[in-house]
């Protein structure tokens, strides 16, 4: 298995911004410890981004401005702000796959394994791990890293992405005991087969 951490819409503009969504603020410490455990691990961190074009992007008639590209509310937010090695994928509809190059960066990446982050569990990252799902990939959410405006939208995105795309529902704290066991599990097999 090869993972990466995809982080859907931590921006300045949903969580303390226009779209406000008071929920998403008890994402943030389990996001920042997924993320920095990442970072030791080299597991690939890839922010899929709202960056509206003003006057243009169909979302703006349901959602009115927000996101739009080049402004504050369009940055992540200071607390899982991007380092130098991570990707950024500007998206300008729900889904961090339509019309974007995320699948050609996580085929060149080797990755096989999604885990997905962020804001909403019913709409961006619902639609984002359908489009995981239509190419193949494994997805795994952390629901303590993830959230919606409302605790039912909250309940409600979950559990259709586990019927629907057999997502698999968690916690980051499972999730990186789960990759330490594969590292080292890997670790033991690579070795064991160098010495053979």
């Amino acid at each position: 298995m090869k993972y990466a951490i995809v982080v859907v819409d931590m921006l300045n503009d949903f969580v303390t911004g226009k779209l406000t969504c008071e929920r998403a603020l008890r994402t943030i410490k389990p996001n920042q410890k997924l993320i920095t455990f990442a970072r030791k691990r080299n597991i690939p961190i890839i922010y899929a981004n709202d960056a509206h074009i003003k006057g243009l992007d169909k979302e703006l008639e349901l959602w009115g401005d927000h996101a739009i590209a080049g402004t504050e509310g369009a940055q992540v937010i200071d607390e899982l702000k991007p380092n130098n090695n991570d990707y950024i994928i500007p998206k300008r509809r729900y889904s961090g796959f339509f019309q974007t190059d995320l699948h050609l960066l996580l085929t060149e990446l080797k990755v096989d394994t999604l885990i997905i982050t962020g804001l909403h569990t019913h709409m961006c990252v619902r639609h984002t791990t359908a489009d995981a799902y239509n190419w193949g990939y494994k997805i795994i959410i952390p629901k303590d890293a993830t959230d919606s405006f409302t605790k039912e939208d909250y309940e409600y995105g979950l559990n259709y992405l586990k019927t629907c795309y057999g997502a698999e529902i968690t916690m980051v704290d499972e999730i990186i005991k789960k990759v330490l066991r594969h590292c080292l599990f890997y670790n033991i097999t690579l070795s064991t087969t160098l010495t053979l």
